[in-house]
């Protein structure tokens, strides 16, 4: 336990109080500390430190012994169900501090017994100790037994709701029945088969007939406290379907600058596309689709384009985890997002967006939770209108030629994919399932929107049957501009 905290020369504890680290002078009063303990039990596990200021200065406790006895018996005495954490003893620059190393519970979620269970449940929400609303107690009970709630049937809805045809295009294969019960979006229920929130989310027309929360607002707001609603739109129907519709809103508000290359003009844009779509994605599939009347919210800022998703970060999980590790709050729903083509891999979005956004020459992102949401935000170039500018934590040209520079660098360069597609087509024209396998990909609508569209849209693929652009009977088949590409000549997006 000697290396869980150091002290600087000035004898102060080099660690920061945070999601999963508190300090207390002493015991004086109990009630908060033992909140706080409670709290680490049912988010992500911590350490009380008691003998140690709020700045880092190191008191000690002055009986440690009778210290540690009694905060034995208040954890004991005041919290329930019952919680036993490890309790040790520390020195830190000749003083003695007392530890209690609480680790995550199964058995959550605890609750202080003179508030009793529907009011005495508590979290930790930064460096701060909150008290949870019954949703989120209903979370943390629901999380313990291993149960999602998007796992749970939605009793006032049937199958007739579930659009079907436009899921199968989505999936890039036929869904029946059997499939929606195989894949978690609907289950039996007596003689009947009913859909679960995972079902309502993925493949109704208008979610929000059931989870108010199902929806996303838009909105590009300007001025240095970003209150003047310049433009807004509300994003209703699947969630799957939502992340085009999100991107095609703030693609209208960013910069866009022309670059003409050997074969035909590209568009850069001023902001990080690839990644900001990556934050929507996660937003979508892990918001906490449980709160009623918190839609997940995007607003582009004059320097800022910022996320929030309803719902806290999940048990065991902080902020500086979630860049090395992912888990999924909708596993269900996460699935056919992948399926689609809108999430290329589980658990490697957050540190991919890192990376680009650094390619990019932009500052670091912040993930932060916030009341009820989780909000992640990426700083952009200033898209102030001319003089006035943004009070945020970076402030650019609009846009700056430095990162306009760096996002042209992303979006130059052909993809192994993109070369192989346009390779399988220049061999005889192929079906849009034969050239998606080619690639490992299944024919799902969302890979042929990300993979396919955009090659025909540059000129490099073409359709052989032009006027029917969604004929079962299409091939593709790759054009001069396409062959120019394939013998050396770079493409441009």
């Amino acid at each position: 336990m000697t290396d869980v905290l150091t002290l600087d020369s000035a004898g102060r504890v080099i660690e920061v109080e945070g999601k999963t680290l508190e300090f207390k002078r002493d015991l004086s009063s109990p009630t908060k500390p033992l909140r706080t303990v409670a709290a680490f039990a049912n988010s992500a596990g911590g350490r009380l430190v008691i003998g140690v200021n709020d700045d880092g200065s190191v008191f000690g406790v002055e009986d440690p012994l009778a210290e540690e006895e009694r905060i034995t018996s208040l954890i004991t005495d005041r919290i329930s169900p019952q919680l036993v954490p490890g309790i040790d003893l520390v020195t830190l620059g000749g003083a003695t501090v007392l530890v209690v190393d609480v680790p995550l519970s199964t058995r959550r979620p605890h609750f202080m017994k003179d508030q009793g269970p529907e009011f005495g449940v508590y979290v930790r929400l930064g460096s701060s100790t909150r008290q949870a609303d019954p949703a989120l107690v209903a979370e943390l009970e629901r999380n313990a037994r291993g149960v999602a709630f998007e796992d749970l049937s939605e009793p006032r809805a049937t199958l007739d709701d579930l659009d079907l045809e436009g899921l199968s295009e989505l999936r890039g294969r036929q869904t029946g029945v059997d499939d929606l019960i195989a894949l978690g979006l609907a289950v039996k229920q007596g003689g009947e088969v009913v859909p679960t929130n995972a079902g309502i989310l993925a493949a109704c027309d208008d979610p929000t007939r059931f989870l108010p929360s199902a929806w996303v607002q838009c909105g590009r707001l300007r001025g240095p406290s970003g209150t003047d609603i310049f433009d807004q739109t509300e994003v209703h129907g699947p969630m799957p379907r939502a992340v085009d519709k999100v991107m095609e809103f703030l693609l209208k508000h960013a910069f866009k600058t022309a670059v003409f290359g050997e074969v035909k003009r590209r568009d850069v844009y001023s902001i990080p596309v690839e990644a900001i779509r990556e934050v929507v994605v996660n937003a979508l599939v892990h918001a906490n689709y449980a709160e009623r009347g918190t839609p997940i919210r995007v607003g582009f800022y004059d320097d800022r384009i910022q996320v929030d998703s309803p719902g806290l970060l999940l048990p065991g999980m902080t902020v500086e985890s979630m860049r090395r590790a992912s888990r999924l709050r909708n596993p269900s729903l996460a699935r056919i997002f992948r399926e689609a083509g809108i999430m290329e891999q589980w658990g490697t979005g957050v540190q991919r967006v890192f990376e680009q956004i650094a390619e990019a020459g932009l500052p670091e992102p912040r993930i932060e939770e916030v009341m009820d949401r989780l909000r992640f935000t990426v700083y952009v170039p200033s898209h102030a209108p001319e003089g006035s500018s943004a009070t945020g934590e970076y402030q650019g040209n609009a846009p700056s030629e430095q990162g306009v520079s760096k996002l042209s660098e992303q979006v130059s360069k052909m993809s192994e994919q993109a070369q192989a597609l346009l390779g399988l087509a220049s061999e005889g024209p192929r079906s849009r399932a034969e050239l998606l396998a080619g690639i490992d990909l299944s024919d799902a609508y969302g890979n042929y929107k990300r993979h396919l569209l955009p090659l025909i849209e540059g000129g490099y693929l073409a359709r052989t049957i032009p006027e029917k652009p969604n004929s079962q009977n299409q091939r593709y088949r790759t054009t001069d501009a396409g062959r120019e590409i394939l013998a050396g000549k770079e493409i441009t997006k």
